[in-house]
């Protein structure tokens, strides 16, 4: 846990927590105070109740609300374990969510959590400060998955009912089940901002020639020989992810929520950026 907080907090001082900054907006203007008119002041902003009471023309002052809600959905099922470049997308997850976290708590923000699998394994209120973030990051790296599969409608609908004030929900997941949440994902971006998230590795788009090897799904157990040099195999591998991806961008594009491909093979900081400049 503290070798990722080095690292996030390392990364949320940089360049970073200026693009947060500028691509999340605060709920709006706060009312200060009022004070009295002054000339050149807009006269919309005159606050006619007091000047009525004291005989005097006064105006309110507004500040800008910065504060924010930040939602982590962070998918932590089973499927996550599979990596091929070093790192796990579980590793990649914990890293990425981390980063996110100090991004928000530098900026003054709050931050809540949702983990889950087929089902809700956590839920953390938000909250704000140091040893918050620590918590969640800590909670993130160790919370045990009871649940098999992955059921992202589920953790949407979720977010739905516990959290009633608009927030910006980063939703992270390898979005293996894509189809199955479009309707709740369309709801969800209609009420809250969502990011979506989709981590990857290099070999889940390309399988190499590496003669017969033993395939395990995680999520089912199910075992499996494949015979890597045949060409079919590694066409259909191919073919598979190029029809998984399109699907995944059209739900995405369908309900209007920005997205960024994270993969365990590079760095992620780079896109993570690219993502919140086009939005600031």
């Amino acid at each position: 846990m503290r070798r990722v907080e080095i690292k996030t907090r390392a990364l949320t001082r940089g360049a970073l927590a200026g693009q947060y900054h500028s691509a999340f907006k605060g709920r709006g203007m706060a009312f200060s105070e009022v004070r009295e008119y002054q000339p050149g002041d807009d006269v919309r902003d005159i606050d006619w109740n007091v000047t009525a009471r004291t005989g005097k023309a006064h105006v309110k002052l507004f500040n800008e609300e910065r504060e924010l809600i930040v939602m982590l959905l962070v998918d932590v099922s089973p499927s996550l374990d599979f990596g091929t470049q070093g790192r796990t997308l579980r590793d990649l997850v914990a890293e990425v969510s981390a980063t996110l976290a100090m991004s928000a708590m530098m900026n003054g923000d709050k931050v809540g959590a949702i983990f889950f699998s087929d089902r809700i394994e956590k839920f953390i209120p938000p909250a704000s400060g140091r040893s918050h973030i620590l918590y969640l990051i800590r909670e993130l790296l160790t919370v045990p998955t009871t649940g098999r599969r992955t059921d992202v409608a589920q953790a949407l609908e979720y977010l739905v009912r516990v959290q009633k004030r608009r927030a910006v929900v980063f939703l992270l997941s390898d979005f293996l089940n894509v189809g199955t949440f479009r309707r709740p994902l369309s709801i969800v971006s209609r009420r809250h901002d969502v990011v979506a998230l989709h981590l990857t590795d290099v070999r889940l788009a390309a399988m190499p020639n590496v003669g017969f090897i033993k395939l395990y799904d995680a999520e089912t157990g199910h075992e499996q020989y494949v015979d890597t040099t045949a060409t079919r195999v590694r066409l259909a591998q191919k073919q598979w992810w190029q029809a998984h991806s399109a699907a995944l961008k059209d739900d995405f594009s369908h309900c209007g929520v920005d997205f960024a491909e994270l993969s365990t093979h590079a760095d992620y900081l780079p896109r993570l950026m690219a993502l919140l400049a086009k939005r600031g």
